[in-house]
């Protein structure tokens, strides 16, 4: 696995690449100092599985370099790694295409779950984050399922929502951020199929848009043994 980080702080990018590099000998972890150097590292050598990405850099607002990541390389997966761990913060990475949002005081643990989560095609939110403060204007508000989550309460499970085999595909492609004409392209369906189908997702999980279906979906997966890998459409 190749991973770009980027980080203005130098004793932090030092930190996070060594605890990084503890994912397994096979991985490789390339620092930027700024996005500007992100930047440039990325146009050299665009082959990376991940990006992790601090939101508060020096030369750039990490809002608008995750969105031009997003733009550029939308295969790519980016994940945020943020001093930060307010929900609004969480809700508009998440809805502006991060693959996942980790606390910079998260263990290495955590980190590791969350990068292993991401790569096997999920998502990955803090547990102990959404409901805690008020969304940003505008913002995709929590779902109530989701309201005060902590580790002594217990949240619905994927398996119990009562999905079909084919409401499953569809949610796990919703997961990996992919727009309806994509869906539609991989599952071989029409688009009005496959909007027939994100909408029995919505409904099922209670929520209004793709967002909080994301968030909502994230908790459950947390709250299961093995996570996301756990957890595959039935035949």
């Amino acid at each position: 696995m190749k991973v770009l980080l980027v980080d203005d702080h130098p004793l932090i990018l030092s930190a996070l690449q060594t605890v990084i590099r503890g994912l397994g000998d096979d991985v490789t972890v390339v620092g930027a100092g700024s996005a500007r150097e992100a930047r440039d590292t990325l146009k050299a050598d665009a082959d990376f599985d991940m990006v992790l990405l601090d939101l508060q850099l020096g030369d750039a607002n990490g809002f608008d370099v995750l969105a031009e990541l997003r733009e550029a390389y939308p295969a790519l997966p980016v994940v945020v790694v943020s001093a930060s761990d307010r929900a609004s913060d969480v809700i508009r990475s998440i809805d502006m295409g991060a693959m996942g949002f980790v606390p910079k005081r998260a263990s290495n643990d955590t980190l590791f779950e969350a990068l292993r989560l991401v790569m096997s095609g999920g998502i990955y939110v803090p547990p102990m984050t959404l409901g805690m403060d008020g969304g940003r204007s505008g913002s995709e508000p929590v779902p109530d399922m989701m309201r005060h989550v902590d580790a002594y309460q217990t949240v619905p499970t994927v398996e119990a929502l009562g999905l079909t085999a084919r409401q499953h595909d569809v949610l796990l492609l919703l997961l990996q951020g992919k727009p309806n004409k994509h869906i539609a392209r991989e599952l071989n369906l029409s688009v009005e199929t496959i909007k027939d189908h994100v909408a029995a997702v919505l409904r099922a999980l209670g929520v209004n848009s793709r967002t909080q279906a994301v968030l909502a979906v994230s908790q459950m997966m947390q709250k299961q043994p093995g996570g996301m890998q756990s957890w595959r459409p039935s035949r």
